[in-house]
């Protein structure tokens, strides 16, 4: 069976998603999969057999559709929703805004969809570049202004986790070596090493199913990660 939980209406999505997870068969063994930890064959395999250690398995996407996951994985994701529709298996998908080809698959696929959209009032665009920006200054006060007023205005953590994967890995490749002048380390790519960059993509990775994990929901800990990350 799929779940897909989609939409822009962040705190609508989270919370019902949330409590579908405390709601599903407990003695199941759970696998998290998001953007880091994507692989096909242990996708393959978690449709097509059983779990060695219970009979029964959830399978937690978290953003495998999303703009960092590459298109053949969107692509591979799309073509075996009919075999994980017909697994005794729970794939549970949570995503961002799906344009309507995406939402097509899953309901050609049987998926139970689960839509949360704001309302035209609460549409009012945020510039997620503004909290990237921030980041990369590592400007500490203005990234938690930034956070905050981007949530006032219903942006979807996913998205903001997103935009900050992308100027970690724009800054990574445009960090320089250190052997190089200062006059070549210009821009905000002087202000981390690049095994800070790396250590913090990692982390953020793994931010939001360890803080489901503990009970945290993911605002407090997305805000608690921008409070700490320097």
């Amino acid at each position: 069976m799929i779940y897909l939980f989609t939409g822009d209406d962040a705190k609508a999505k989270r919370t019902s998603y949330e409590k579908f997870l405390k709601s599903i068969e407990s003695e199941a063994q759970t696998f998290f999969v998001n953007r880091n930890n994507f692989n096909k064959m242990e996708i393959e395999s978690l449709y097509s057999g059983y779990s060695m250690f219970s009979p029964l398995s959830n399978i937690i996407l978290e953003n495998v559709l999303a703009n960092e996951i590459s298109e053949d994985s969107e692509e591979f994701i799309l073509e075996k929703l009919t075999f994980m529709g017909e697994s005794k298996n729970s794939f549970i998908f949570l995503e961002g805004k799906l344009n309507k080809p995406i939402l097509d698959a899953f309901k050609k696929a049987r998926a139970e969809i689960n839509m949360f959209a704001l309302s035209k009032e609460k549409k009012e665009k945020f510039n997620n570049f503004l909290l990237a920006d921030a980041f990369g200054q590592k400007d500490k006060i203005n990234l938690w202004i930034y956070f905050r007023q981007a949530v006032d205005k219903g942006v979807v953590m996913e998205e903001l986790i997103g935009i900050l994967f992308w100027k970690i890995k724009d800054m990574i490749l445009k960090n320089p070596p250190d052997r190089m002048s200062s006059a070549v380390r210009a821009g905000d790519f002087h202000k981390f090493s690049k095994k800070e960059l790396i250590d913090i993509s990692k982390k953020l990775s793994y931010l939001l199913p360890e803080a489901r994990s503990v009970g945290l929901d993911a605002e407090s800990a997305f805000e608690r990660f921008l409070l700490k990350v320097f």
